[in-house]
Parts: C-alpha cells; structure tokens; sequence
C-alpha cells in the first residue's frame, strides 16, 4: 500500500484527512500529516518529514500531497523527493486525496495519475444548467 504524508498550511491537512475518515467511514492507515505554520523554518521540518516518509513506506513508497505549489510546504516537499520511491503532487483538494486513497493498492506512478485527475476533475464551475440537473 502505498504511504500518503500531506503537507500543508496549518490544520488544513488534518481537516481534509477529517473529511476523508467521514468519507470512507474510518479513518485511513498509512496517512500522516505535517503542518507548516507561520513560524516553521522548513529546513526545520525536512527531519519531521523524512521520519514519516520513513514510518510510512512499507515498500511501495510514498506519495506526498501539498496544498499551494510555491508556497512554503510545496518548497519543503521538493526536499523529499526520491524519484520512483517518493513522489509529490500540489494543489491537494479533497477530490484529489479521495482518489489517492481509493487507488493506493496500486504502483505509486498510477497513484499519482490517479491524484491528478481527481484533484483536476473535482473542481468545476457551476452553471444554472447544472444546478437545474440537480434539483
């Protein structure tokens, strides 16, 4: 299975996995969670992160989800990345972290595929045509 270690802005990451766990009606194994808050120095946390990558990966390794690419916990994650092994992926939304958990009994890339498209395809822009399919 693979491992699933989230990064992110404060208490986002622990309330997305909140929201996860209503979800699927337990709370996911393999997930941690790593906040960045605004006193953090990332250099600070790599040593925290490495240790969960490391509690983590049972052999099929890690991916690592991020809020914001470019901000300070999307930064600290490009310090993990071990290519095949530990992988990342930014712009965590809960769509995305449902899909990753669903599909992580397979190879890591098609776990990142799989985030991917589930994190693009659960953003959508709501319309009067739309609402009215749903009323």
């Amino acid at each position: 299975m693979i491992g699933i270690l989230i990064v992110t802005h404060g208490a986002l990451g622990a309330s997305l996995i909140a929201c996860a766990t209503h979800f699927f009606g337990s709370a996911p194994e393999q997930v941690m969670t790593l906040s960045v808050g605004s006193q953090d120095a990332p250099r600070d946390l790599i040593s925290d992160a490495l240790r969960m990558i490391a509690a983590l990966d049972t052999g099929s390794g890690v991916l690592v989800l991020s809020d914001m690419y470019g901000a300070t916990p999307s930064n600290l994650v490009a310090e993990l990345l071990q290519p095949g092994q530990v992988e990342a992926v930014a712009g965590l939304n809960l769509p995305m972290l449902v899909r990753a958990l669903t599909y992580r009994e397979r190879s890591l890339a098609e776990v990142v595929d799989k985030a991917l498209s589930g994190g693009r395809e659960g953003v959508v822009s709501f319309n009067s045509e739309h609402c009215e399919r749903y009323m």
